[in-house]
């Protein structure tokens, strides 16, 4: 009997989205209220801090899916490059980002929607959201993608009627008073440091461009595509993430109108186009959730799914491909329980759980291209390869670091004690180390 695979039917342009709505375009009214007193009134800096430490990360990530183009990103390319218990290691850390990422999507929505309907209980909004997620995901992975497709069109629509709003309030003397300013990006009194804290802050929006990397056996030649994809999806979201908080910043220079600056998006929306306004740009906070729901929702199954197939978890239940529709079924209904929880978390809660887990995996992504290309292949011995290969991805692993150092004392010590459950179970899985851990069998793809 035949195996059932994934299926190899995703284009660029539909990875390319899919990376945006993990990202949420609309995230970034979310947090400008914090980041703008962090900052000092430039947000749009800081964003282009966080997008430069992430170009970098992003062409490692790029570079390595051309040797491993399988779904199970820094977990597949640490397990094959560097040592297959850290391979599981980073795996699982990895997995505590992806996992509780559709729950914090989850936690948003019942903000937004409680806020708009106080009456109705909040969980009730977890679970028709999650309901809504789970089933969309269940079907084809085309599927996800064309309804991720309308909705992370229609958060641009939302963010460009926003700029032109703006645009219109700037020529009538609101904020700056001028459509053109150095001042959001620039000012004598700015300090290096505040920016640096308010980039680490910014740089999980970036989650995106590493989550379309476990697309890549649902992917058309996915040694080109994918990293094409990984870059265009940091490119294109940073580009969105800078151009709307520089004319949110124009019109608001500083975060004295707002009565609550950790939840800035009402105020903003209704200062810049009146309460009709505000209603359709809530609806587009909430459609992002939506878009980021599905893509992480999607994700995180392939993760799994990959971990399940190398029997790191338990094959017959996580390494399961439906055979109608070719997707991991009981992973995403797996996933979707879990998301569940959020109906028990807040947000601060909640995005303190997935800082470790996405650190762990941009650092390991960054120094598995050193091992291969460096250590491995010695294809550092010119100097287009000693920039390629050496120079940035040390520049990426250094920014990196400085996220790390950046990093609450609370994920930290969540990240840590969910590693020691990790570790446990890889000292059950190899009989106390005296075996390797179970690996899918892949032949690399050979350098050209």
């Amino acid at each position: 009997m035949k195996q059932v695979e994934l299926k190899r039917s995703l284009k660029l342009s539909s990875i390319v989205l899919l990376g945006i709505g993990y990202m949420g375009p609309m995230a970034v009214f979310d947090t400008f209220g914090i980041v703008s007193a962090q900052t000092r009134g430039h947000v749009p800096t800081a964003y282009v801090f966080a997008l430069i430490a992430m170009l970098f990360t992003a062409i490692s990530y790029g570079k390595m899916v051309k040797v491993y183009p399988v779904a199970g990103s820094a977990y597949t390319y640490t397990q094959k490059t560097i040592n297959s218990n850290l391979g599981f290691l980073v795996g699982w850390s990895s997995l505590l980002d992806y996992l509780f990422l559709p729950m914090i999507t989850a936690v948003l929505t019942k903000i937004y929607l409680s806020a708009l309907f106080p009456s109705i209980p909040s969980w009730l909004f977890v679970v028709g959201f999650i309901g809504v997620v789970t089933v969309i995901n269940l079907f084809s992975v085309n599927v996800t993608a064309n309804f991720n497709n309308l909705l992370v069109i229609f958060q641009i629509l939302v963010i460009i009627i926003f700029v032109i709003l703006v645009i219109t309030g700037l020529a009538h003397g609101e904020g700056t008073g001028r459509i053109l300013s150095i001042q959001p990006f620039f000012q004598a009194d700015m300090q290096l440091s505040s920016l640096i804290s308010g980039a680490t802050i910014l740089c999980f929006s970036f989650l995106g461009f590493d989550a379309v990397t476990t697309l890549a056996e649902e992917t058309a030649n996915p040694t080109v595509t994918i990293p094409r994809a990984i870059f265009l999806t940091a490119f294109v979201g940073g580009v969105l993430f800078v151009g709307a908080s520089y004319f949110t910043q124009s019109f608001f220079p500083d975060i004295s109108r707002f009565s609550d600056p950790e939840a800035t998006s009402p105020e903003i929306a209704l200062y810049v186009g009146g309460k009709l306004f505000q209603a359709f740009f809530l609806a587009g906070t909430v459609i992002g959730t939506l878009a980021s729901g599905l893509s992480s929702h999607a994700s995180v199954s392939r993760l799994l799914y990959v971990m399940g197939r190398d029997n790191v978890l338990p094959k017959r239940f996580f390494g399961y491909i439906h055979p109608r529709w070719n997707t991991p079924f009981l992973n995403v209904l797996f996933v979707g329980a879990i998301s569940l929880s959020a109906m028990f978390f807040d947000l601060l809660t909640a995005t303190s759980l997935i800082s470790f887990g996405a650190l762990i995996a941009f650092t390991f992504v960054n120094v598995c291209v050193v091992v291969h290309y460096v250590i491995r292949k010695k294809q550092h011995k010119t100097i287009q390869g000693f920039v390629n290969y050496l120079l940035l991805p040390i520049i990426g692993a250094g920014g990196v670091i400085v996220l790390w150092v950046n990093l609450s004392i609370d994920s930290l010590i969540f990240g840590l004690v969910w590693a020691g459950i990790g570790l446990v179970y890889l000292t059950y899985l190899t009989k106390l180390f005296t075996s390797k851990p179970p690996q899918f069998q892949f032949e690399e793809v050979k350098e050209l």
